[in-house]
C-alpha cells in the first residue's frame, strides 16, 4: 500500500524495500539472516544472538514474498481505471474509504491469480532455505538418500509430492477465483 500512497516518503520506502529485497537472491538473504546478522550482533555486543534455522528461513521467505507481493498489489491497484478514484473523490469520499470500498475490491479480482502464483513460488522456494540447514521436504529427501543411496526414487517421490501439493493449491485457488467473480 506504501507504493500507491499519496505521500512520496512512503512510496520511496516501498521502492527501496522492493529493490533491495528483490535484488538479493533468496539463498544469500537466508544466509545473511542466519549467519550474518547474528555474527554482526555478536561483534557489537559480545554475546551470541541465537537465531534458529526455522526463524531465519521464515524471515527470509517472508521478506522475499513481501517484496514480490508489494509489486503485485501496486500493479493491481494501478490497473483499476484512474477514473474510479476521480469519481469517488469528486463525490467527497475520503481517500481511505475510496481505497477500501472501491479500488481494492476491484484490484483484488485482478491480483488473485498473481497471489496464487506467488504462493506457489514461495512454496517452491522453501527448498532454497534448506541451504541454511532447515530440514524441509527437500532436505528430508537428501537425508533419506544419504541412508539408502536411491536418489532417483527419492527425487521422483519429492517431485510427485510437490506436484500434488501445488496442483491442489492451484485448483483451490481457481475455485476461489470463480467464486469471487
Amino acid at each position: 500500500m506504501f507504493s500507491v500512497s499519496p505521500y512520496k516518503s512512503l512510496r520511496l520506502i516501498s521502492e527501496i524495500f522492493v529493490d533491495v529485497i528483490r535484488g538479493i537472491p533468496l539463498m544469500i538473504l537466508a544466509a545473511f539472516i542466519f549467519w550474518g546478522i547474528p555474527n554482526f550482533i555478536e561483534s557489537i555486543t559480545g554475546q551470541q544472538s541465537p537465531i534458529n534455522d526455522f526463524v531465519a528461513g521464515t524471515i527470509a521467505l517472508s521478506l522475499n514474498a513481501a517484496a514480490y507481493i508489494a509489486e503485485i498489489v501496486r500493479g493491481g491497484i494501478q490497473a483499476v481505471p484512474v477514473g474510479q478514484m476521480e469519481a469517488s473523490r469528486s463525490l467527497g469520499i475520503s481517500y481511505g474509504k475510496t481505497m477500501r470500498k472501491i479500488i481494492l475490491p476491484q484490484a483484488t479480482k485482478l491480483m488473485l491469480p498473481n497471489f496464487v502464483n506467488q504462493f506457489v513460488i514461495a512454496l517452491k522456494d522453501t527448498t532454497i532455505v534448506s541451504a541454511i540447514g532447515l530440514v524441509e521436504l527437500f532436505q528430508t529427501g537428501k537425508i533419506i538418500i544419504a541412508r539408502n543411496y536411491q536418489s532417483f526414487k527419492m527425487y521422483a517421490i519429492l517431485a510427485i509430492f510437490y506436484l500434488v501439493i501445488i496442483t491442489l493449491l492451484t485448483r483451490l485457488a481457481k475455485r476461489l477465483e470463480k467464486r469471487i467473480r
